[in-house]
């Protein structure tokens, strides 16, 4: 019993010498028993290579015993070392998470994060222009976690760009009110009697009259109010006020003057009262149009020609080459300034946007027709009135184009020209003597600023191009969403 716990332990040495690098002489095969003398147990150990017979020293054994002892314990303070350089390295990974986190706090990434209902690393590769912080790659490759709530839906309107023209471009929200309180200034100076205005359509002026200059100042304000039945139906009502000023320089024919005469008139009260449908069409995006076609229809609530008096006493003379009533004096023109046109009108149209960066592209198309009127009669001066028939404005075809810029988040600005072919006035069937086709073009610069979300001011200046066209006119609106 004795002689196996003794070989057990005797190759547990020898493991031990093996693990320290010192060979076991194979010459005995089996330890010496207990009894055994000191010098035939140290000729068992040899520290030479396999073959050798010479004894290991006990000092050398214990000096290297110690020198793999001191190896093992310089390892240890390595490791302690590189496990204090990996807990600073762990603070300082943590203090530069902390700043980005300021940082996406300080531009707004976060609530625009939440706005879309994800993040940026739900989001794709493509989500943010930054650099993925090596916090947010080990987040990327991480289960990812589910959005909370619904996202917002896509906003599917046109963009907005600085308005110039009577019809806008972007529909009211579905639910939401507009009001936009607006004025008009605009003024003429033309050498001949018919006129056509942008607002009041003059009287039919058939008389004893040559003028010679004619100057017209027109002030419109107006109220539109807009309401948002869904996201692409919205309905408008506009109510205009008019104030009109003329001033005719002219020369009586058949009356042998020599001299100019200078007549004024005035005239100012509520306006003709319109109501418009848009609805947009499709649905755009970049470099894709948007449509929105719109029906517009005018009253005739104002007072118009035929409404007010002419400088006529007896009759308005038709025809100055043919048979002349010399008893009918006058010059034919209104004592007080109309501020309707005397007709309804039913106006379709389509408006279409193009967004492609950086700039929107943008225009109309509309056909305005006006309803004609029987048993037409209009005042003159001592005479009562006088029967004009059945009277037919002529209609107006409608074109226009431009382009819109933004400047920065508030403040945009647009370009754009404004055509109108206006047929010839028909009276009973015939073309009104004097009456002919007239062709109006207006260029257009706006600007507009935004305030808020729900309140922006917008400035619209037309020149005229053509001879016909108003030589200016100024338009301030202010669009007050609620």
């Amino acid at each position: 019993m004795r002689h196996s716990a003794w070989r057990y332990v005797w190759s547990a040495g020898c493991a031990g010498l093996v693990a320290l690098g010192l060979p076991v002489s194979a010459q005995q095969e089996s330890p010496s028993p207990p009894g055994a003398s000191p010098a035939t147990a140290n000729n068992t150990i040899s520290a030479a290579p396999s073959g050798s017979s010479a004894a290991v020293d006990p000092d050398e054994l214990r000096k290297r015993v110690a020198e793999q002892g001191d190896r093992i314990d310089a390892m240890r303070s390595q490791i302690s070392a590189q496990i204090a350089q990996l807990d600073a390295m762990k603070r300082a990974l943590a203090e530069q998470e902390a700043d980005y986190k300021s940082l996406r706090h300080a531009v707004g990434i976060d609530v625009l994060d939440k706005q879309r209902a994800g993040s940026i690393a739900t989001g794709g590769p493509g989500a943010s222009a930054l650099p993925m912080p090596a916090g947010d790659a080990v987040a990327a490759n991480a289960p990812q976690q589910q959005p909370v709530g619904e996202a917002p839906k896509a906003d599917t309107r046109p963009p907005e760009v600085a308005p110039i023209f009577q019809q806008p471009g972007v529909l009211t929200p579905k639910g939401k009110f507009i009001m936009e309180p607006a004025y008009q200034f605009g003024y003429s100076s033309v050498d001949r009697v018919a006129l056509v205005g942008y607002t009041v359509i003059p009287a039919i002026l058939i008389g004893l009259i040559d003028a010679r200059q004619v100057r017209t100042t027109t002030q419109v304000g107006w109220l539109t109010t807009r309401y948002g039945l869904s996201n692409r139906l919205e309905v408008e009502v506009r109510v205009p006020y008019v104030y009109a000023h003329e001033d005719v320089t002219s020369r009586e024919i058949f009356t042998g003057s020599a001299t100019d005469k200078a007549f004024g008139n005035s005239g100012h009260g509520l306006g003709d009262i319109e109501a418009t449908a848009r609805y947009q069409l499709n649905v755009g995006g970049p470099d894709k149009a948007y449509y929105v076609g719109w029906l517009r229809v005018k009253s005739n609530t104002g007072k118009d020609p035929f409404q007010v008096t002419t400088d006529c006493v007896q009759r308005c003379v038709e025809n100055v080459i043919g048979q002349v009533d010399l008893a009918a004096t006058g010059t034919g023109l209104p004592l007080t300034q109309p501020v309707g046109t005397g007709f309804w009108a039913i106006q379709p149209g389509v408006t279409w946007l193009y967004p492609t960066d950086p700039v929107v592209f943008f225009g109309n198309f509309s056909y305005l027709y006006n309803v004609p009127r029987d048993d037409v009669t209009r005042k003159i001066l001592l005479g009562g009135t006088e029967n004009l028939g059945k009277v037919k404005l002529g209609d107006i075809v409608d074109v226009s184009v431009g382009m819109g810029l933004s400047l920065n988040e508030k403040a945009s600005i647009s370009i754009g020209y404004d055509q109108s072919f206006v047929g010839a006035t028909k009276q009973n069937n015939h073309n009104v003597p004097g009456s002919t086709k007239i062709v109006l073009g207006t260029l257009l610069i706006g600007g507009s600023w935004r305030f808020s979300d729900k309140r922006t001011l917008n400035f619209t200046l037309g020149v005229g191009v053509t001879r016909d066209t108003p030589d200016a006119t100024v338009t301030v609106r202010v669009p007050m969403m609620f």
